[in-house]
């Protein structure tokens, strides 16, 4: 069973940090094997793709899960956790509280996939469904905490989370190593809230860091660019990226971002799903929507490759229906 921290750091008001980051690493990598890093040619260049879409639930999110869950007290343990997610978080804090004995919670759009939300229940998860559109699921979750008690293991905007999902930074630099590389110089991450894009902040200081976002959903870009929170504009607007569609930042992600001077892009329709081709017939790797936007950037020309650029392929929970009318062109 993994210690207890310190005490300071079970405070859900902390700053997260580097430290937090490598200690998240050894307690994932106790867990979970590495996910493989694999080399494409884009132009000449070759570029670092993380293959996260082979993760037990089939993301990242398995890691911020893991680290927020096995840093519960007991006390916080025993009155159980709620999450907020579209698919992928809850995925992986059902994972983490099922193999820990805790009883979770996940607060879940009505309109998520069919798949990702019987995964969730498969994993012992109780679901409850809010609408996307007319609901903030944050209220949804600060109600049902109201009422049941429990701690919030938000998807984002938590220093756990962040923490943990920057471990795939921590992993990605040995790989890099291993093979003689020094980096990564450059990470391009898919975002949605920008947990991922703070936590590979973290573990990659000397990186330049590019969060991409789907069109519609670029709240963060928006809000680097401005220098203050933007909320999304229309929460109505369609992407296939259902993984990515979260209403806004939060102040803990927004400042590890600008302090690092991260920058966003945004990636159509088309570019997201020439991204999931190219990994298909490439890597012969299945990558959802919202998983393949980082590559997207790369291949539409938005983002120039380093000498040892991280591109993250962050999840592979796709319809299968939905998955061959995009394979098939």
């Amino acid at each position: 069973m993994t210690q207890q921290s310190p005490d300071p750091l079970l405070s859900p008001d902390r700053t997260p940090t580097l430290a937090g980051v490598e200690r998240a690493a050894v307690k994932v990598a106790a867990l979970l094997p590495q996910t493989p890093l694999l080399p494409l040619d884009v132009g000449g260049r070759t570029i670092w793709c993380k293959a996260e879409c082979l993760q037990p639930v089939g993301a990242f999110k398995i890691r911020g899960a893991w680290h927020r869950l096995t840093d519960l007290t007991p006390d916080q343990a025993a009155a159980g956790v709620v999450g907020v997610s579209s698919g992928n978080h809850a995925q992986g804090v059902a994972w983490a509280a099922k193999r820990l004995g805790i009883k979770a919670t996940i607060v879940m759009p009505s309109n998520a996939p069919q798949m990702k939300l019987a995964a969730t229940r498969a994993l012992g998860a109780d679901v409850v469904l809010y609408d996307r559109v007319t609901e903030s699921r944050d209220a949804v979750a600060a109600n049902l905490l109201d009422e049941r008690g429990g701690t919030l293991v938000h998807a984002y905007g938590d220093p756990w989370i962040i923490e943990g999902q920057g471990s795939m930074g921590i992993e990605a630099r040995a790989q890099l190593t291993e093979r003689g590389i020094a980096g990564p110089d450059k990470v391009v991450a898919c975002c949605g809230g920008g947990g991922l894009s703070a936590g590979l902040a973290l573990a990659c200081p000397d990186a330049e860091i590019v969060a991409v976002e789907p069109e519609g959903w670029d709240d963060v870009t928006r809000s680097l660019a401005a220098g203050e929170i933007l909320s999304v504009e229309d929460l109505a607007a369609p992407t296939e990226c259902d993984a990515l569609q979260t209403p806004q930042t939060w102040p803990i992600n927004f400042a590890v971002l600008q302090a690092r001077g991260v920058r966003g892009v945004v990636v159509t329709r088309d570019e997201v799903r020439h991204a999931m081709r190219v990994a298909f017939e490439k890597l012969h790797l299945v990558v959802e929507p919202g998983g393949a936007a980082a590559l997207a950037a790369i291949l539409a020309g938005k983002v120039e490759p380093g000498e040892a650029t991280l591109v993250t392929l962050s999840g592979g929970n796709v319809e299968p229906q939905k998955y061959a009318e995009i394979i098939a062109g």
